[in-house]
């Protein structure tokens, strides 16, 4: 379920900043700023980090130093925060929430109230939804 026309999916609570990082890979990321005061704060307020705009729909948010990255994208009212990791090809959407060490990557997709959080990593073509919990060092593929 990637959203491939970002026009059709445009929502503009957040802009791309100067504040940038290159992360583990190589790949510069972009602080995101919010725009307009909403549910993730007010306008002005840094939050997480993305590699594109593209990364980012609805009213989903990356917060502290999480990082967004590659094709993977979150959606709907998803958050990403802590130091969490989402890349690859991966989607979050929904309420889930990614944060702490987590990782999801590949073509996982995390969705519903789905949490996944301490060191875990979910990838490949792993599908988590609902209202399951996933944690610790637990690894999914």
């Amino acid at each position: 379920m990637n959203y491939t026309n970002k026009k059709d999916r445009e929502v503009k609570h957040f802009k791309l900043t100067n504040e940038t990082i290159i992360n583990e890979s190589g790949i510069k990321l972009f602080r995101i700023e919010l725009t307009i005061d909403c549910r993730w704060g007010k306008k002005g307020d840094k939050r997480g980090f993305v590699e594109t705009e593209e990364n980012l729909f609805d009213n989903a948010m990356v917060y502290g130093d999480a990082m967004v990255f590659g094709n993977a994208q979150i959606s709907g009212d998803a958050k990403v925060y802590g130091d969490a990791l989402v890349y690859g090809d991966a989607l979050v959407s929904g309420d889930a929430k990614v944060f702490g060490n987590a990782k999801v990557f590949g073509n996982a997709q995390i969705f519903g109230d789905a949490m996944v959080f301490g060191d875990a990593m979910i990838s490949g073509n792993a599908r988590l939804y609902g209202d399951v919990m996933v944690f610790g060092n637990e690894v999914i593929e």
